[in-house]
């Protein structure tokens, strides 16, 4: 049946939940494929704060809307008004190549980039046609019934049908620290604040541990987080690279226009055509206006994502790519990127060191009936033997949570209740009285047998094994549910003991990230002993190394000054991971985390690039810019190469364009003052800047040398700008000796000059990419083919144009065939001199420039 609009209504999802699947038309067998396409239909896709995409045709007409280009269409009209409909021809035709040229280019990206990005999305469990099956979130519909497990992302608006020990962490939606438990109610819920309703769950929000079924009530904007305003529907904060192009691009701008302003201010004072002179002005505007930026910067990155797709990372936001580029500190977790996450049990001890029948039942009772997300270690035990716990029955359940680092369960087998309690063994020791001694009889835990206790687990560290504390705690018979409080006076069992082998590839990795400028650093909740034995067997030496309870005592001026020092951090909960790698932020370093599990959720969105894996909880993936498809530390490594490479590439073209643009703003301004005439026609300069666009679609293509990705590379306005008023006046000193040439060594009059001008101006500002694209010899690194091709072809063809039947069409003549000796002299002296301006830049002056982020680590 179809769903009633007021079905998504408070008033609506408060009833009771047999009224509410009544009213959704929901069964608990969920919807029929057929019912959800006419729901979706209806609803739209689950995506809040989403705006429908609009038509491709209506996409390219706003590009229309650029305010220099109106004014430059609305001239144009006025001149066919006139009588030239030639010149509003060929202007038409030139503004329409441009903005089709950067359209497409650009929609092709984007449209690589969502398709990387759809294979990543986070899934929901749901039931269609009986049929329990996994689907996107944007999938979801009002009436869709959907399982939640520990680490999800809740999908949507969801009433509960089923619970079994469901904790929520709401914070993003009501602030509370604390994860709250939710259970199902058949009862009806207050109306009004359901937020408060225990039977309610709400897109955004995360499961921390428990399972439930539950019923889609409402998606996309109808949500209580698509309704928020203020910061959670903000965009992220723009990062340096993002900051850095936009300031770059007013900056052109500004000058531009005040070009613009001067150049028409000559004409009209020294009475030449107004019409004429407005549209070149204009025409001016539009070519030196960086309206390719985007387009650049959007195939640039979306080219280095899809690069990195091949690797198998898929890059969820673009801007990811200039950061992991920029990255000089990687924190990552030791299990799984260290180690091989092939978790084994290897041993059960009691208190004396022997194996215990006794210590592994408990710890199995623990990990068969605990409902959270199943942690290596539980897989392990399970894993290890199968045991007959039929005569068991779980109780209660005290969920785990990274402060206290244990979890407990309430079991019974009829004859006696127990809470059985596992977990890190100096959390489960301080809350332990007793152990349990020969036979089972329980001893009280006296400072030596603590002291025993203490040396077994510091002896197991040692050896390289990971340790779990396993207690237990009788309880009456009466007692019906598991408390916080529950969690003392605790009989101590024994240890549970796992081995994890280090990863071979690991220590080749960690010496590529090292060479590379990246220093690595472990965060991680394992004890110092486990840790150091993984570092020496991996041969990383432990220069510092300081604990969560280091932590806890220590301000932050004196972390940040032990930050050189230290690459170990151990015993760390979530909020000090997120503690270190803000502390390393604001020492002024770039900042990746490497992180898979609920507890990485805070750590990914502070780290400036946070990276998951395919397999992470959906937490971790929705915070990471990065996805790793292989959980392998050599392919950071990847990732980082190609994230520079793509910030090089990025700089090629800003440097080229913004000393060319600079140039030419000299140029034109020193014509205006002294020429009869325009020193272009509109259509020319057009022309000219269409041509230029063509030429540079190559650049996310080029190659970059390996020098040039030697150390982080991070965007540096001063230095283009040092590089756009050091090689802008070149530009233009070449300009004014053409000048010279035409009117005294070639007696060019308009339709001469303007087309001598137009050739030289067009072959220097693109062949000069040859020079500023390797910090080489340009004889001594080759580009790439589709580039070389681009840019020779435009230089070419700019060159023989004025030879053929479409000169007239744009106010060329022919020149002499002296002139084309002195424009390919011009051309190779200047290229000659840019390549010394360039060597003796970056020798003298781009050292002093005092990048940010380039501080050195010691390793």
């Amino acid at each position: 049946m179809p769903l009633v609009e007021d079905s998504v209504t408070d008033e609506a999802w408060s009833r009771p939940i047999s009224a509410v699947l009544e009213t959704l038309g929901a069964t608990p067998a969920g919807l029929s494929r057929t019912e959800v396409e006419t729901r979706r239909r209806q609803y739209g896709l689950n995506q809040p704060l989403a705006r429908r995409r609009r038509p491709l045709w209506l996409q390219f007409l706003t590009r229309f809307l650029n305010p220099l280009v109106l004014i430059l269409l609305f001239a144009s009209g006025l001149s066919a008004a006139t009588g030239n409909v030639t010149s509003f021809v060929i202007v038409l035709v030139m503004v329409v190549l441009s903005v089709s040229l950067d359209f497409v280019q650009e929609m092709r990206a984007e449209k690589a980039v969502d398709a990387l990005r759809r294979t990543v999305a986070v899934r929901v469990q749901v039931r269609r046609d009986g049929v329990e099956v996994s689907e996107p979130v944007d999938q979801l519909v009002p009436g869709d019934v959907v399982r939640l497990a520990a680490g999800d992302l809740v999908p949507a608006d969801c009433r509960l049908i089923e619970a079994r020990d469901l904790f929520v962490n709401q914070a993003m939606l009501t602030g509370e620290p604390y994860p709250v438990e939710k259970h199902a109610d058949a009862a009806a819920i207050p109306a009004g604040d359901a937020g408060q309703a225990p039977g309610t769950v709400f897109m955004g929000t995360s499961v921390i541990s428990g399972s439930a079924i539950a019923v889609v009530c409402r998606t996309g904007n109808m949500t209580a987080f698509g309704q928020l305003s203020g910061t959670l529907q903000a965009p992220p904060p723009p990062t340096a690279f993002e900051l850095g192009i936009r300031q770059f691009g007013f900056l052109i701008l500004r000058l531009t226009i005040f070009l613009v302003l001067f150049v028409l201010a000559v004409n009209v004072l020294f009475h030449r055509p107004w019409l004429d002179s407005l549209m070149f002005a204009l025409a001016l505007a539009v070519g030196l206006t960086p309206e390719l930026l985007p387009m650049i910067v959007t195939v640039t990155l979306a080219r280095g994502a899809m690069r990195l797709a091949k690797r198998r990372v898929i890059v969820k936001r673009l801007a990811a790519m200039h950061n992991v580029g920029a990255m000089d500190v990687l924190c990552t977790d030791k299990t799984g990127t260290l180690t091989e996450a092939t978790i084994r049990m290897v041993r059960h001890l009691d208190f004396r060191g022997e194996e215990s029948e006794r210590v592994f039942r408990l710890a199995y009772l623990n990990s068969h009936f605990e409902s959270g997300i199943k942690s290596p270690l539980d897989e392990a035990i399970i894993a290890f033997r199968s045991l007959d716990v039929s005569g068991w029955q779980k109780i209660d359940e005290v969920p785990f949570d990274f402060e206290r680092r244990r979890v407990s369960v309430l079991v019974t087998d009829g004859t006696e209740r127990l809470l059985v309690v596992k977990g890190a063994p100096e959390d489960v020791l301080r809350q332990s009285t007793h152990y349990e001694g020969e036979g089972g009889v329980e001893k009280p835990l006296d400072p030596a047998a603590r002291a025993e206790l203490d040396a077994l687990f510091q002896k197991l560290g040692e050896d390289g094994f990971r340790v779990l504390a396993i207690a237990s705690k009788a309880m009456g018979r009466d007692h019906s549910s598991a408390a916080l409080g529950d969690e003392s006076e605790l009989a101590f069992a024994g240890y549970a003991v796992f081995l994890d082998p280090p990863k071979a590839s690991a220590m080749a990795a960690i010496r590529d990230l090292t060479t590379a400028g990246v220093a690595v650093r472990l965060l991680t909740g394992d004890n110092e002993r486990v840790t150091r034995h993984v570092c020496t067997a991996l041969g990383l030496p432990v220069t510092g190394l300081i604990t969560g309870d280091d932590l806890r005592a220590m301000s932050e001026e004196a972390l940040r000054a032990r930050l050189p020092k230290v690459n170990v951090f151990c015993r760390v909960t979530p909020a000090q991971k997120e503690r270190v790698l803000l502390a390393y932020k604001r020492s002024s370093h770039v900042v990746g985390f490497l992180g898979d599990g609920i507890n990485d959720a805070s750590a990914l969105h502070a780290a400036d690039v946070g990276i998951s894996v395919d397999s992470a909880a959906d937490v971790a993936k929705e915070a990471a810019g990065l996805i790793l498809l292989d959980h392998d530390l050599s392919v950071v490594h990847e990732a980082v190469m190609e994230g520079r490479r793509t910030v090089q590439n990025v700089t090629k073209y800003i440097l080229m364009g913004s000393s060319s643009n600079f140039g030419n703003m000299f140029s034109m301004a020193g014509a205006s003052l002294f020429l009869p005439f325009l020193p272009m026609l509109p259509t020319q300069v057009l022309l000219n800047n269409l041509l230029y666009d063509a030429s540079e679609a190559g650049v996310p293509l080029d190659t970059v040398e390996a020098e040039a990705l030697a150390l982080p590379v991070q965007w540096d306005l001063r230095l283009i700008q040092r590089f756009m008023l050091v090689l802008g006046p070149v530009s233009s000193l070449f300009d004014f000796l053409t000048f010279y040439a035409l009117l005294h060594l070639f007696n060019a009059d308009e339709a001469l000059f303007q087309t001598g001008w137009f050739v030289e101006s067009l072959a220097t500002q693109v062949l000069v990419i040859f020079v500023i694209r390797t910090r080489r010899s340009p004889w001594r690194s080759r580009p790439n083919a589709v580039l070389a091709g681009l840019t020779l072809g435009v230089a070419v063809i700019g060159a023989l144009l004025p030879l053929t039947p479409l000169a007239s069409f744009f106010g060329f003549v022919a020149p002499p065939a002296s002139f084309y000796l002195f424009l390919a002299a011009a051309v190779v002296t200047y290229l000659v001199l840019v390549e010394i301006i360039k060597r003796v830049f970056f020798h003298y002056v781009a050292p002093r420039r005092g990048v940010r982020g380039q501080v050195t680590l010691r390793r």
